[in-house]
């Protein structure tokens, strides 16, 4: 092995006082026991000036049954570690340098908010809060933007075109014919498919904006808004398809489901067609959720790696096949902690806008007609608008990063993220420290 300072391999020092084979020396012959007359000469090799006889002392006689002493340890193998960068005290194993004092792999290289290998829940949750703080003039102007337009849309349609005061005197009308009510219950959900189509459209705006954010603070880069938009903006028409697909699939699968109930309750078997219908909504929803989770991760998916509808679902198939359960683990928590954030800033502006709106607890409740005054829309809307602005961060980034965490996983994307962020030296993935 080649000799290096810093490196000594086993051997290759003397371990006995003996110069090295290796450097073509011949080993001295053995002193003999007899008179100093018959004292061996030097090889040739060695220089004529050798240390007096004096310095120099025979090897004891061993025993028939007695072992050989063991050899001094050798440099670099034995006692303390020599000093200076040339030694082990500098290299592999101390303070400056190598892999920090101790064996193992080397740590994951993280150049933006997470680290660059298989991740635990917590590192993927503070990834995207991480995200959120490092880069808030983007995040939070993306999500304030989408916010406020959204919630000025919501508010001019319920205060201009869906004014429900007639609507709700007819649902609480105890004396309602069944015109009236079924008009009621028609413009209601009128109402609620137009907030929704709304809110939808926002939300799939702040997805794809964040998400390449997302992708982004993964590498350490930042990008602007205008950068994203740029790069989101051509996906976004099949992002919204995808977006309307998915619960259009869960709707499909439970109609199907409660059909057979709903056909035996109009033969007249009205008791066991009501059981079947429950039967069928609870069977159906469960097959329905694992639809949703196993094509949860097909936003990113199309938008990251620009594929079509239909791509994007298998490929969140096949990333989701064998971790369903952590999948959905992770989209629950993250949809908890982000309904938990929204509860705590929109209720109490919702109660606060029924004060100076002049309603009181039990007509919010009821859904009073004063409920639609400016005063409460407008309120009422600013506390949804931060709401959104700290949650639309939250799920996107969570979606995101659990995307690019089984792509981890399963393609060893770490890899090439790590050459995309111009880092070197760092190899395959380390195990994650959890979750």
């Amino acid at each position: 092995m080649k000799d290096t300072p810093g490196w000594a391999s086993p051997g290759s020092a003397p371990s006995d006082g003996q110069q090295p084979e290796s450097f073509g020396a011949q080993p001295p012959e053995q002193p003999s026991e007899q008179s100093g007359a018959h004292q061996p000469q030097p090889p040739t090799q060695w220089s004529p000036e050798q240390p007096p006889p004096g310095q120099w002392s025979a090897p004891a006689p061993q025993g028939p049954g007695q072992a050989p002493p063991p050899p001094p340890p050798g440099p670099g193998w034995g006692g303390p570690p020599p000093p200076g960068p040339g030694g082990w005290g500098g290299g592999w194993g101390g303070p400056g340098g190598g892999w920090g004092g101790h064996w193992g792999p080397p740590p994951a290289a993280k150049p933006g908010v997470i680290p660059l290998r298989p991740l635990g829940v917590g590192e993927i949750l503070d990834g995207a809060v991480s995200t959120m703080r490092t880069y808030w003039r983007t995040v939070l102007g993306i999500s304030l933007t989408v916010a406020v337009v959204t919630e000025v849309a919501v508010v001019l349609l319920r205060r201009l075109v869906l004014d429900n005061s007639a609507t709700t005197v007819s649902l609480n009308d105890p004396n309602a014919s069944a015109s009236e009510l079924g008009h009621a219950l028609g413009v209601t959900m009128l109402s609620s498919g137009a907030v929704f189509l709304i809110t939808l459209l926002g939300s799939i705006a702040a997805t794809a904006l964040l998400t390449t954010v997302t992708s982004r603070a993964v590498l350490g880069k930042s990008v602007t808004t205008t950068e994203a938009w740029r790069d989101a903006r051509p996906q976004l028409a099949r992002l919204l398809g995808l977006t309307l697909l998915l619960p259009l699939m869960a709707l499909a699968i439970i109609a199907v489901g409660t059909l057979p109930g709903i056909l035996i309750a109009a033969a007249g078997t009205t008791a066991a067609g009501d059981s079947l219908i429950a039967l069928g909504v609870l069977g159906a929803s469960v097959v329905a959720l694992w639809i949703m989770i196993r094509f949860s991760l097909a936003s990113p998916a199309l938008m990251l790696e620009k594929q079509s509808i239909r791509k994007s679902l298998s490929r969140s198939a096949k990333l989701v096949r064998g971790s369903w359960w952590r999948v959905f683990g992770i989209q629950l928590l993250a949809q908890f902690i982000a309904f938990i954030m929204a509860s705590i800033i929109v209720i109490p502006f919702a109660f606060l806008a029924g004060v100076l709106s002049g309603d009181s607890i039990g007509d919010l409740a009821n859904g009073g007609a004063s409920s639609l005054g400016w005063t409460f829309l407008i309120v009422s809307g600013i506390g949804s608008v931060i709401g959104s602005m700290l949650t639309f961060p939250i799920t996107a980034g969570v979606t995101v990063l659990l995307y690019i965490d089984q792509r981890i996983r399963r393609e060893a994307l770490d890899l090439d993220l790590t050459r995309a962020a111009g880092i070197q030296g760092h190899g395959p993935h380390a195990p994650a420290a959890g979750g």
